[in-house]
């Protein structure tokens, strides 16, 4: 009897044969195994009960008509549903060439007639065993994988709270309106969406570029956390020192960001936020800061957010001003097409006006 029988028990083996004696002295072999035997007599049948009964091994021969063993064996390993179920071919013969051409389609291992029943179990056995405990092993990794990347996504949440926490301390330590943050993010995904639809830039905008930019447009001025209140406040023009402190909020605000870029997993939300927040000052002419890029040399992403934090900030009443109407902000805003402002995504940004918060 065989010594693991407990371990493979109720096990389902395909036998493919066509000739019914050697079917029946299998089936009675993977019997007293303990298992339970399913016969076909032809490649084709077998095709249909291995769907019906998903078996754990195949014991194919190989000579057969319409579809031989080693077809039959192609077919499966050729199907990411079956590629992995372990296929033993049996035959009368024990050429090494045919040895060989099994193993090379796919083939786990061979046994030849007549049938000894302690060889077909033992070998039977150990593959069934191997092919048992490898997806018991496939399994025990995707629940874990499962649980780290829920984890991981657990960790990312907490850690957007806390950044967009931190944006919105800033945004009230500049005394921007409460919703301002909103409007912003609604803003930046509604132009995003304007531009996925122009040639120029449908390549470079995807639906998941739109939802990405949506999150990572907050944290534009995350840096003003690390500049005194009396300057973010301050109702006077600044002086040329207190212009430079302002001006080093991109810095922090790539420096923070950076630092917290410890998910390889989220690099597209980081990067991109790390990208808005170092760049969003920068001018299409070359004329901004930090870097004094420009042109194309300006991340996508920084130029729409420089364009909407523009629109939303002349929009909003502030401390020591009225807020300025669409059409005055527009009017305001074209001075700078082509000169702050992409030409074509400023053009872009007239056409959805309405749609925008």
């Amino acid at each position: 009897m065989f010594s693991a029988e407990k371990a493979i028990s109720g096990s389902k083996i395909l036998v493919v044969d066509d000739v019914e004696t050697n079917r029946m002295i299998l089936e009675e072999i993977i019997k007293d195994m303990g298992c339970r035997p399913i016969l076909a007599e032809s490649g084709v049948e077998a095709l249909k009960l291995f769907y019906e009964f998903k078996p754990s091994l195949v014991l194919t021969d190989i000579s057969m008509p319409q579809m031989d063993g080693y077809e039959l064996c192609r077919v499966l390993k050729a199907d990411p549903n079956s590629r992995e179920i372990p296929v033993i071919f049996i035959s009368a013969f024990d050429d090494p060439k045919d040895i060989v051409k099994g193993f090379s389609i796919g083939g786990i291992d061979y046994i030849t007639k007549p049938f000894i029943p302690e060889v077909v179990q033992s070998r039977v056995g150990v593959h069934v065993h191997l092919y048992e405990a490898n997806k018991e092993i496939t399994e025990a990794n995707r629940r874990l994988q499962a649980s780290v990347n829920a984890q991981l996504r657990q960790m990312e949440a907490e850690k957007r709270s806390v950044l967009h926490a931190l944006a919105n301390m800033a945004a009230r330590n500049s005394l921007h309106a409460e919703e301002y943050i909103g409007r912003l993010r609604y803003d930046c995904r509604i132009l995003a969406q304007g531009m996925q639809l122009s040639p120029i830039f449908e390549s470079e905008i995807s639906d998941t570029y739109i939802d990405t930019i949506e999150l990572a447009a907050p944290l534009c001025d995350v840096g003003n956390i690390g500049i005194p209140k009396d300057v973010l406040q301050k109702k006077e023009k600044l002086t040329e020192e207190e212009q430079i402190l302002m001006r080093s909020h991109t810095d922090i605000g790539a420096r923070l960001l950076s630092d917290l870029q410890v998910s390889s997993d989220y690099n597209d939300y980081m990067r991109m936020s790390i990208e808005i927040a170092q760049y969003h000052h920068e001018n299409w002419n070359g004329t901004g800061y930090p870097k004094g890029l420009k042109g194309t040399d300006i991340p996508l992403s920084a130029q729409i957010v420089s364009l909407i934090n523009v629109f939303c900030a002349l929009t909003e009443k502030r401390s020591f001003r009225e807020e300025y109407s669409r059409e005055e902000a527009i009017d305001i805003m074209k001075e700078d097409a082509g000169e702050k402002f992409h030409p074509d995504i400023f053009k872009i940004f007239c056409k959805i006006l309405r749609q925008l918060h």
